[in-house]
């Protein structure tokens, strides 16, 4: 009985992807999800600029607005510079002709942003993401994991951020 529940839970996936850790490769495209422009997205993409990645269910979509604001306000180069935001379409009650419709609205007014559908919580199974909640990542130019955050993130924390942002970007960061 012991030996079952010590194999069940090593089998348990761990919390989030690991700072030091390299990003799982994800591809999201037709009923699996994809960009909102209805192309594919590959996480290897992301590759080649420090990524900021939100993987964010849409009932918690407020949860870091401050936090936004914020990042959007540091003007970063964006020539070394993205942010992603995928939507787990899976974890919400709203109907996903609705978050659709909210996140072409949300591309056209951020068009830095890429945003990213995902229809059946790949990136929950593949990148061991927290279900129903707001993740965020910060990742290398090479796909490295340099800080991973479920939930809020605090005030006290987004200077720590900004810090990894800018010293990965390389030179001056701005």
């Amino acid at each position: 009985m012991i030996r079952f529940l010590l194999v069940g839970l090593l089998m348990l996936p761990l919390f989030a992807v690991e700072k030091g850790e390299i990003l799982p490769h994800l591809q999201l495209s037709g009923k699996e999800g994809g960009r909102v422009d209805g192309t594919s997205f590959d996480s290897d993409t992301l590759k080649g600029k420090v990524t900021v990645l939100f993987y964010v269910d849409p009932d918690k979509k407020s949860l870091n607005e401050d936090f936004t604001e914020a990042l959007k306000a540091r003007h970063f180069d964006r020539s070394r510079y993205r942010s992603v935001a995928i939507v787990n379409m899976a974890a919400t009650w709203m109907p996903n002709f609705a978050i659709a419709a909210a996140l072409k609205r949300k591309q056209e007014k951020y068009p830095d942003t890429i945003y990213v559908k995902d229809l059946h919580k790949k990136g929950v199974k593949v990148w061991r993401m927290k279900d129903d909640d707001a993740n965020f990542v910060v990742l290398s130019r090479e796909g490295e994991v340099l800080y991973v955050k479920a939930g809020k993130i605090p005030e006290s924390e987004y200077e720590t951020i900004f810090s990894i942002i800018r010293t990965h970007m390389g030179a001056s960061g701005q």
